[in-house]
């Protein structure tokens, strides 16, 4: 072997990668964790609603560590995303000290329950609001995405009529139950797709129907295959 010039020359090559790399390891290791290149600025990019600078902050408290190079975009996204009206951030780094945040926060559609919204891609999240006019979700976990689809659907059907839909709730049983402003409670049964059709039936018939009684409607039953139980108070139940 120490007689082949040829083998020699390649084993000195070897040797020289071999410390080429370890020298540019280091350099990086050295470079990684130098007190060199702090960050220095963080910036949001975007303009909040809900969410507060004191918000940014403590969010990113203890997150930014090490140098420019060193600091995680992921542990900084990540501790971001953990507020509750941030849907998603992005980080990117500027050279030579600074972090661009982009924020997009949550447009809320509804209420869900007593301790959660809904936002408009039918995502629950952990928000709160006074805002009295957003409506109310109830359902099983899991279901939010469906619950607002039918809301947008509902809410469609019942337009005519000029009434919101104030409630919506998917039972455990997977059956459909609306409040209407003005107090109106709807029950429509199971299957979306079904209790859809019933709903658009009974705003057809609406005005020949409930519009004719001059008292307050409570309650409407529309699991019928051929009509429909209403309920007013004093008023005995009316089939359609």
């Amino acid at each position: 072997m120490w007689d082949s010039p040829r083998l020699l020359n390649l084993l000195a090559g070897a040797l020289v990668g071999v410390a080429m790399f370890l020298f540019a390891a280091a350099g990086i290791w050295a470079l990684v964790h130098s007190d060199l290149f702090p960050v220095r600025e963080v910036t949001v990019a975007n303009a909040l609603e809900k969410t507060t600078r004191d918000d940014v902050e403590s969010a990113l408290h203890g997150r930014i560590t090490g140098n420019f190079f060193a600091v995680s975009a992921a542990d900084v996204r990540a501790g971001l995303e953990k507020l509750p009206w941030v849907r998603r951030a992005s980080v990117r780094r500027v050279w030579p000290d600074r972090l661009d945040v982009t924020l997009e926060e949550h447009v809320a559609v509804a209420r869900w329950g007593d301790d959660a919204l809904v936002n408009t891609y039918g995502e629950r999240f952990s928000g709160m609001s006074d805002d009295v006019t957003l409506p109310l979700f109830v359902g099983p976990a899991g279901t939010e995405h469906e619950v607002a689809l039918r809301y947008g659907r509902f809410s469609e059907a019942v337009a005519p009529l000029e009434m919101r839909v104030e409630r919506i709730v998917l039972t455990p049983r997977l059956a459909w139950q609306l409040r209407l402003s003005g107090g109106l409670d709807v029950m429509l049964g199971r299957d979306g797709e079904v209790a859809e059709a019933r709903l658009k039936r009974f705003v057809e018939v609406f005005d020949a129907t409930l519009k004719t009684i001059p008292r307050k409607h409570e309650y409407v039953d529309l699991r019928y295959p051929n009509g429909f139980a209403l309920r007013v108070p004093g008023l005995q139940a009316k089939g359609s």
